[in-house]
């Protein structure tokens, strides 16, 4: 989101195993574009603690929790008035437990402090039904309240 406050960099965040359609296009579209350009691209490791044959899997499911939302930010649309900001992905379709439960770096506290686990997996949750809600916001706008405050004066 820093990124995006600039007004001019190209944002986009993406998932291959989760929509590999989406991934490509943020690619060809952050190549394309005249200026700095970013992808933040959801990637597994081995500290994730999951079976690394079920990576593309587990992107998806971060997805489908609302964990890596999808979008892209394309200062280029601000041009022809239109919304800048577009959310490729669906609402949370999965509890975010499903998603966070599969790896070891989150299932560790489970067994060491359940309640604690519990407390922050509710946490989480809200924060990322409400990042969705944001996010939900930004791609209804009309483009010309994606304008940098500095275009904005006369």
């Amino acid at each position: 989101m820093q990124a995006i406050s600039y007004g001019n960099v190209y944002v986009a965040q993406i998932a291959m195993g989760a929509n590999p359609e989406q991934a490509v296009i943020a690619m060809r579209e952050a190549e394309a574009y005249e200026g700095p350009s970013i992808i933040l691209a959801y990637s597994q490791c081995i500290a994730h603690g999951i079976d690394m044959r079920t990576g593309m899997k587990q992107a998806a499911r971060a997805v489908a929790s609302g964990y890596w939302p999808l979008f892209r930010f394309d200062p280029t649309m601000r041009k022809n008035g239109l919304n800048p900001f577009r959310l490729d992905s669906t609402r949370p379709r999965i509890p975010l437990e499903d998603y966070a439960y599969q790896e070891l770096r989150y299932k560790t506290l489970t067994r060491t402090h359940p309640e604690a686990a519990t407390h922050m997996l509710h946490q989480a949750q809200a924060a990322l039904n409400e990042r969705y809600r944001l996010y939900e916001d930004l791609a209804a706008r009309d483009g010309s309240r994606f304008l940098p405050h500095w275009e904005d004066v006369n």
